[in-house]
């Protein structure tokens, strides 16, 4: 079985640095809020290229955070709304909502499956104060118009770069691109913990040391409680796996893009629709705005495809099969047509792809979905 995601492997592939800097972590005696953390935070800063990193412990708790500071900074107010792209992970959705903020659900961009910013301008009202970008499958999703709207309305950019680190917009990492950015190191990202993990990285002072203070419990100084905040931190140990596997995030990334490059040189199947079919296989060596955390094709019948991958020893996954839109959490939403966004979402299937995976399992994959046919 070639499986989705070895994360055996990719673990194993660290060591014995790894294990050393947990058992650094375990001989030293402190857990939490520590050196390991605080290393952490600089280092990943430095690489983002922003003057703050906040670390937290989840992604979702980075956008959370985001957002609640700028409710107690007075950037933001119960109701107003935040422009979202409607095929997004649910997570993006939820911190807006968990925040008593109004999601608009913006339709993606057929080839990109980044938010279209043809269709940002005619959602933004009055209440209108901010636009979440996220980053998905790992491909940058700014625009120059994107800014441009922006600055026009004097919106907050939020990132949801969690499925993007070490993705690049022109010559700076995304992450550093709006007014602040939400990272996650669940243990299958691209940067991935060994358990959760999260941060939040910005330029912006005041904006990172209320972050930082409602993450914990609220506090300005020890005892000492300014906001009714929450208990959401990175612990030493994960802090130390993410430094080791720091070093490493540009190198895995570029097998990403050498994988990611055979396939679209190699998938020939006619009933497929590759990543962004503008893109020419010969030059995603080169190019920086995707890191590939997914491969993601498109298939009519979808499914068929998918059972067929398994019976031929291939485990793939869908990213994701039903959109916010119809979840029931959002049963309000039911009701709203997005047929973009549900075209996506019937029809997404994600291959395999890591910097574990090897050449003789790219080909073997290739061969399969060009031996695919639909009954």
């Amino acid at each position: 079985m070639i499986r989705f995601l070895d994360l055996k492997k990719i673990t194993e592939s660290f060591e014995p640095e790894l294990s050393d800097s947990i058992k650094k972590v375990l001989e030293s005696g402190w857990f939490l809020l520590g050196e390991e953390t605080r290393k952490f935070e600089k280092e990943y800063a430095d690489f983002i290229g922003t003057k703050y990193c906040v670390s937290c412990a989840n992604g979702i708790d980075a956008l959370r955070l985001i957002l609640r500071a700028w409710i107690e900074l007075g950037e933001l107010r119960e109701d107003d709304e935040v422009l979202v792209p409607a095929n997004t992970y649910i997570a993006s959705i939820l911190a807006i909502t968990d925040n008593r903020l109004q999601p608009v659900l913006i339709e993606p961009d057929i080839c990109t499956y980044n938010i279209d910013p043809l269709r940002i301008d005619e959602r933004i009202t009055d209440r209108t104060k901010a636009i979440m970008i996220v980053h998905l499958y790992g491909k940058s999703s700014m625009h120059p118009d994107i800014y441009r709207i922006a600055k026009k309305y004097q919106l907050k950019i939020i990132e949801d770069n969690a499925q993007a680190h070490g993705c690049c917009y022109g010559v700076k990492r995304t992450g550093s691109i709006g007014d602040a950015a939400a990272h996650s190191f669940y243990p299958g990202k691209n940067l991935g913990a060994l358990g959760d993990g999260g941060a939040v990285t910005t330029d912006d002072e005041g904006l990172a040391y209320t972050v930082r203070s409602l993450g914990n419990y609220g506090t300005i100084k020890k005892y000492v409680n300014r906001y009714k905040g929450v208990n959401s931190r990175l612990d030493e140990i994960q802090a130390a796996v993410l430094r080791v596997k720091l070093r490493r995030i540009d190198a895995d990334n570029h097998k990403r893009r050498k994988i990611a490059a055979y396939y679209t040189g190699n998938i020939k199947n006619p009933e497929l629709i590759l990543p962004d079919p503008t893109d020419n296989p010969d030059l995603l060596l080169s190019k920086k705005d995707h890191v590939w955390h997914l491969f993601v094709i498109r298939c009519r019948m979808r499914d068929d495809l998918q059972k067929y991958l398994a019976n031929n020893g291939i485990q793939t996954l869908i990213h994701y099969p039903i959109p916010p839109h119809l979840q029931e959490a959002y049963a309000e939403w039911n009701d709203i047509c997005l047929p973009v966004t549900e075209k996506i979402h019937r029809e997404v299937l994600s291959l395999p792809i890591s910097p574990v995976l090897q050449l003789d399992e790219v080909q073997t994959i290739c061969e399969k979905v060009n031996e695919w046919r639909p009954e």
